[in-house]
């Protein structure tokens, strides 16, 4: 019978490949983490540090540094990161020269709650607690920022944030009641009184054409108050 060498030679080298990785990654795995590292992906890098990360994964699992690879449950840190209300997403991963790496995205805040509630509402309407880096310039809102005023509040800031001149001009919103809502406007004295969040749209076209010609006329200042809760008309009262 006729030996095929060249098969020998290619299940044999075969063999010693699986048994070098095999080797190999058994190695790697005894290896200890020796470095940690945080890159926060975004521009919304301000609420919370490198730092902070560090020290919350100490909190919970101790010095992770010189810990077995092979110890490591990398969902089990992720969940701790993403536990934080300061992170809206976590990815924990290990090099193969043994550096621990987390890439985190933290939230957005779009409003600042102060009434009833103290913090923040996030671009996703998730409350946000106030952090000790950085303060975020963002609309204030008062009242009774509680329950279903703030889904309001949420649906309000989100239609803010995706117009020019609003997102530039309206610093505050008021919680009356229900369905009862004022706007404060960075350069103007007047209060706008929105009534609910139906109809926005065509309340705010009003508002616009209403500010195009009182701006035009230079009379903006003689306003206390401008109503938008009536059907398509905005209702002016002179201080």
């Amino acid at each position: 019978m006729k030996i095929n060498w060249n098969g020998v030679k290619v299940i044999s080298i075969s063999f010693m490949i699986a048994g070098l990785y095999a080797f190999s990654n058994t190695r790697s795995n005894k290896k200890n983490v020796h470095k940690m590292s945080v890159e926060f992906l975004g521009s919304q890098n301000l609420y919370l540090t490198e730092g902070a990360v560090n020290k919350l994964l100490i909190q919970n699992y101790s010095r992770l540094e010189n810990v077995p690879k092979e110890n490591l449950v990398l969902n089990t840190v992720e969940n701790a990161l993403k536990a934080n209300k300061m992170v809206k997403s976590a990815e924990v991963f290990l090099t193969i020269h043994g550096e621990l790496k987390s890439k985190i995205i933290q939230r957005k805040p779009i409003g600042r709650l102060k009434g009833t509630m103290e913090g923040y509402i996030d671009e996703e309407g998730i409350y946000m607690p106030f952090s000790t880096n950085h303060s975020a310039r963002v609309p204030i809102i008062t009242g009774n920022t509680t329950g279903e005023t703030l889904e309001d509040v949420y649906t309000l800031l989100s239609y803010i944030n995706k117009d020019d001149f609003l997102r530039k001009n309206v610093i505050g919103i008021h919680i009356n009641s229900k369905d009862s809502y004022e706007l404060k406007f960075r350069l103007n004295q007047f209060v706008v009184n929105l009534g609910g969040v139906v109809g926005l749209e065509q309340k705010f076209q009003n508002f616009k054409a209403f500010y195009t010609k009182a701006n035009k006329d230079e009379t903006l200042e003689d306003f206390a108050l401008v109503s938008l809760e009536f059907s398509n008309q905005v209702v002016c009262t002179k201080i």
